[in-house]
């Protein structure tokens, strides 16, 4: 007897159309022998030749208002992840398509310092990256990321970094001159301490416990780390705060951030098959929490709301994560970065000081 086709080591299991799409193809899932071997998707790179590497936003629930993206698509395939529908801006699909088909940006380091040696750059920190992973495996091989932070690291201009990748600690280097000048902050983002309900959801993400021990490494070798609890999944993982926040602390995290989980557009889709194909009993409940927190529906793109939600349920959440926060010692607030040592090569230049939240 056959069976639908479920690809090894991806989140999503297809490539719904595009919002963009004008005509669409349905395709029925090929049949899959029991006797055989799992299908695998390879990862295809395609060159990115963007003309300008910093992305500015005036969003008032984030941290930043620059960002720094080396890559487009992430092949960590978090089933989650809020940014499967910028894809769709490049002619591709958020399933499938994103975590598969990875635009990498080579030119970035250029560009970068291209961009600091503008007389019409102010210091600031930048967000590495505000949208897709900047440790995504493909960073192995590329090292688009590195050549970034050596450029960051020349100017001494301070940079704020996001991850859920070990790899990061390939870079402690370079991460550590920058702490020298109060100019990084590094946070590890988990979701789960379970290593098999974290394979499910990220599947090609490091596994807890790894990113706890990069945490680690580099709180010893002085940069300042935290946790980004993200996302939270109402009626999931909701019941894991305490137990996240004291492993952070224990793993050497002085502060914590949280996101309430984000369903934006076709994510919203994914994510219910992806509940369906892994936990079906589950489904209703986490939705219906979801809901509640939303005002009935599965995402509230409203500034203010989109990252925490309302009502009882979220009120709850926030209680909690601000409990072990207190219990564990950590603070909910980051750690400023400094632009004091901002410096052009060969040109003498005094900064200020900025936050990062």
């Amino acid at each position: 007897m056959s069976r639908p086709v479920r690809l090894v080591g991806r989140g999503a299991d297809s490539n719904p159309p595009s919002r963009f799409d004008r005509i669409r193809h349905e395709h029925e899932p090929l049949p899959l022998d029991p006797d055989d071997e799992p299908p695998r998707l390879v990862t295809e790179w395609i060159a990115d030749r963007t003309r300008s590497i910093i992305a500015t936003n005036e969003s008032p629930d984030v941290g930043f208002d620059a960002s720094l993206n080396p890559y487009r698509g992430c092949e960590h395939g978090c089933i989650y992840c809020y940014a499967r529908p910028t894809h769709e801006y490049l002619g591709y699909s958020a399933g499938l398509d994103f975590e598969s088909r990875i635009l990498a940006k080579p030119d970035a380091p250029t560009l970068l310092r291209r961009a600091l040696e503008s007389r019409s750059w102010v210091p600031r920190p930048l967000a590495l990256s505000g949208v897709t992973d900047p440790y995504q495996p493909l960073e192995r091989e590329l090292q688009i990321t590195r050549r970034c932070l050596e450029v960051l690291v020349e100017f001494r201009n301070p940079v704020g970094i996001v991850t859920k990748s070990q790899l990061i600690t390939r870079d402690i280097d370079l991460l550590a001159r920058l702490a020298e000048h109060r100019a990084v902050i590094v946070f590890l983002s988990i979701t789960t301490l379970d290593p098999r309900l974290a394979r499910a959801l990220e599947p090609r993400a490091s596994l807890p416990r790894q990113r706890l021990a990069a945490m680690a490494d580099l709180a010893r070798a002085g940069i300042p780390t935290g946790l980004m609890l993200a996302p939270v999944i109402p009626g999931l993982t909701d019941s894991e705060i305490p137990a996240i926040v004291a492993a952070a602390a224990q793993a050497g995290a002085t502060c914590a951030h949280s996101v309430l989980l984000r369903l934006p557009g076709a994510v919203a889709g994914l994510f219910e098959d992806w509940l369906d194909r892994h936990l079906p009993a589950r489904k209703p409940r986490v939705l219906q929490r979801l809901r509640a927190m939303r005002g009935g529906a599965l995402n509230d793109p409203r500034f203010g709301h989109r990252m925490r939600g309302d009502g009882p349920i979220a009120e709850a959440i926030a209680t909690m994560f601000r409990v072990a926060c207190l219990r564990a010692g950590l603070n909910q607030r980051s750690p400023t970065l400094s632009t004091l040592a901002f410096r052009r090569p060969g040109v003498e230049t005094q900064g200020t000081l900025f936050e990062v939240d």
